[in-house]
């Protein structure tokens, strides 16, 4: 792919992430830089299926959600940076360090999620990173996260 790719639509999202409806938590992903760093974007909306029992009257976004979206946010940055689209990628969490959950997030929500790669590199089947989630500029979760990538052999 080419190295002035920037950012991923929902349709190049889905050429990477083998993830659909109801668990794609990404709507696109923006300033891509490489491997290296991204920021992801989420529309919370009400009609989500999580929202009907998380809480039913008050509807929040479940943490292990917006974990989950800043690891999506990382896989597609990887796709993109490494030139893994269309590969049957998949992308196994190995481990989540350092979660806290700052702020609800709720429908009407606009999710930000900023991914760095802290270590791992090209080749490489282990990557750690850092992970924000955000609304309107306040931190709603924040978490360190190690994933193994394993491109399918198709």
């Amino acid at each position: 792919m080419s190295a002035e790719l920037k950012s991923a639509d929902i349709h190049l999202i889905q050429r990477i992430l083998p993830h659909r409806y109801p668990f794609l938590l990404v709507d696109k992903v923006v300033d891509i830089d490489g491997y290296t760093s991204a920021r992801g974007i989420k529309n919370v909306t009400m009609n989500e299926p999580h929202f009907q029992g998380h809480f039913p009257g008050t509807p929040i976004m479940p943490g292990v959600t917006i974990v989950e979206a800043m690891a999506q946010t990382a896989g597609v940055m990887l796709g993109v940076g490494m030139d893994m689209i269309d590969t049957e990628l998949l992308i196994y969490f190995m481990n989540i360090d350092k979660c806290k959950f700052r702020r609800k997030v709720i429908p009407g929500d606009v999710l930000e999620m900023k991914v760095t790669t802290t270590r791992g590199k090209p080749g490489g089947k282990i990557f750690k990173f850092h992970g924000v989630a955000s609304v309107e500029g306040e931190v709603a979760a924040e978490a360190e996260f190690t994933a193994m990538v394993d491109r399918q052999e198709g």
